[in-house]
């Protein structure tokens, strides 16, 4: 009886190394990837007007307009960069790409609002400022500064 028990916690002891191994493995190997924001070079792009957008695009920039929004989308062999500033009181607003460049995991796309000038008439009817610039894939995520 004596030999069974030890046989028992022989198991259990084996059970809960081998557990700690594979946690150890799951959790052990992931690790965040550090971005190296070091300029490549500057990506080559266009910006899209609305009527030249997939359709597919069209409809999710329509669905988030409303709030500040960052996406991205794949399609005819190019990737879309979209930046949304959500809502804004007036029309007259536009939006200035600071920078936009490759590093050697990533692209990084900065952009900033401008708004309506005080000597420009504004509309007084709320708008939804975005751009959309399309360029060949790079593949590679898209980090928004």
């Amino acid at each position: 009886m004596h030999n069974d028990s030890q046989m028992g916690y022989r198991l259990l002891l084996y059970g809960a190394v081998i557990g700690a191994i594979a946690i150890f493995a799951i959790f052990g190997g992931c690790g965040i990837e550090r971005t190296d924001d070091s300029k490549i070079s500057d990506v080559e792009y266009e910006i899209v007007e609305e009527e030249d957008l997939p359709q597919e695009l069209k409809e999710k920039i329509e669905e988030k307009k409303a709030s500040d929004f960052k996406l991205t989308y794949e399609g005819d062999n190019y990737l879309y960069v979209v930046r949304g500033y959500g809502e804004q009181e007036t029309g007259g607003y536009s939006i200035q790409i600071l920078d936009f460049y490759l590093t050697k995991n990533a692209v990084i796309f900065d952009t900033n609002l401008i708004g309506p000038s005080k000597d420009e008439t504004k509309n007084a009817a709320p708008s939804y400022p975005y751009l959309v610039v399309r360029m060949a894939n790079p593949d590679k995520n898209v980090i928004f500064k």
